[in-house]
């Protein structure tokens, strides 16, 4: 069983992160069955608290993970980091360089004290000329291009998601799981360093590459030269909004003959893929008009039957009717610590035809597990009670 898929299991990740792309990372990892344990400032990791479109961060990334508080202001908290650090596989942390330094954990320290300890340090940058520079997602987006590429000119947007953030959590877990590999034989750690603007640059190689062979900048994906005949967004006959493609011969035939367009086919100026793509100023409305005389569950099954790619254009929340993604194992239910019950997708992956799961997937409490953590590490009740910060928060 897939629910058994757990490679991971008996590695032990301390998280010492917040927003999104270091508890991705660390999201992943719990997914494939390491212990981890995340350490938040005595009041708590401040992405718990965020509002409105920040309402999702914190329960998205930090399913399945044991919470613990650390004052790391005080001694007594980094002498119980370095503890737990010295049980631990994997430290996961996205802190500005400057202020591990001042801690006493900086990647380099780390592995003079701890050699076997894989450090992963997400950060805005790799090293170079920007590495101390703060960095978000948008941010990068502004940087790399990408958020040229994905609005019409002179109006750069960011694209709908935190995919930056998201994706470089997966890369940094993607590089744990190499060094992990590289233990077994060398039995030594190694310290990585996963960059968000690389990972943007990473997403926009596409059109650096294109520049780079041809000469030539192309255009914002909104006014973007197609490459298909059809790729395009069309009102259905019930005012639906549907997105159709027709990407090879074989499609452009299939399409026109599904909707009632036989006659294109036998047009002299539609007999090769390029002159379908360069008669686009004049078909596409011949389609729109086609498309529009059809209902919108009509046209789907249509669609569907001819193997034509195609989509409603949804929203997110119209993912929770959507019937693939309700299908077994499609969406994983999660517990906040208050009781409140929310749906998420798992890892868009699947074991032996069933959807991998960590042992939990609810969300702790701040600092659920402090004390049986750091009791393990043979801390006493006083001792536990100065390093997570529990006696500065009675006495503030």
């Amino acid at each position: 069983m897939s629910n058994d898929f757990r490679p991971l299991q008996g590695i032990r990740v301390v998280e010492m992160t917040h927003m999104i792309m270091g508890p991705s990372c660390g999201q992943v990892l719990a997914y494939l069955g390491a212990e981890v344990i995340k350490v938040e400032p005595p009041a708590g990791d401040k992405t718990r608290h965020l509002t409105g479109m920040g309402r999702g961060f914190f329960p998205s990334f930090n399913r399945g993970k044991r919470s613990i508080t650390l004052d790391l202001k005080a001694e007594a908290g980094t002498i119980a980091l370095d503890r737990l650090l010295a049980t631990a596989d994997v430290f996961v942390e996205n802190f500005r360089d400057q202020s591990l330094d001042k801690m006493g954990f900086a990647p380099s320290e780390l592995r003079n004290k701890h050699p076997k300890l894989i450090i992963t340090s997400c950060k805005g940058f790799l090293r170079g000329p920007y590495q101390d520079r703060t960095a978000m997602d948008e941010v990068v987006q502004m940087m790399t291009g990408m958020a040229y590429m994905t609005g019409p000119t002179g109006r750069p947007l960011r694209i709908g998601s935190s995919a930056n953030d998201i994706m470089g959590g997966v890369f940094g877990a993607l590089a744990v799981l190499g060094a992990l590999m590289e233990r077994q034989q060398s039995g030594q750690g190694r310290a990585l360093r996963v960059g968000l603007f690389e990972n943007c640059l990473m997403l926009v190689m596409q059109h650096m590459v294109q520049f780079d062979l041809d000469g030539r900048e192309p255009a914002p994906m909104p006014e973007r030269e197609f490459s298909w005949p059809v790729y395009d967004i069309f009102d259905t006959h019930d005012q639906r909004q549907i997105f159709v493609g027709a990407v090879t011969e074989g499609h452009w035939q299939i399409l026109c003959n599904a909707i009632g367009l036989e006659h294109l086919l036998e047009d002299s100026r539609l007999q090769t893929k390029m002159s379908q793509i360069e008669a686009r100023h004049w078909t596409i409305p011949i389609f729109a008009e086609a498309i529009n005389k059809r209902d919108f569950t009509e046209l789907v099954e249509i669609l569907e039957a001819s193997g034509i790619p195609f989509s409603p254009i949804n929203r997110p929340a119209d993912m929770y009717r959507d019937p693939h993604v309700l299908r077994p194992g499609g969406l994983q239910h999660s517990m906040l610590s208050g009781g409140q019950v929310f749906r998420a997708p798992g890892l868009p992956i699947e074991v032996d035809g069933d959807s991998p799961r960590p042992a939990s997937l609810d969300v702790t409490d701040v600092g659920h597990d402090t004390e049986n953590v750091l009791s393990e590490l043979g801390l006493s009740p006083s001792e536990v009670q100065a390093a997570s910060g529990a006696v500065n928060r009675r006495t503030a």
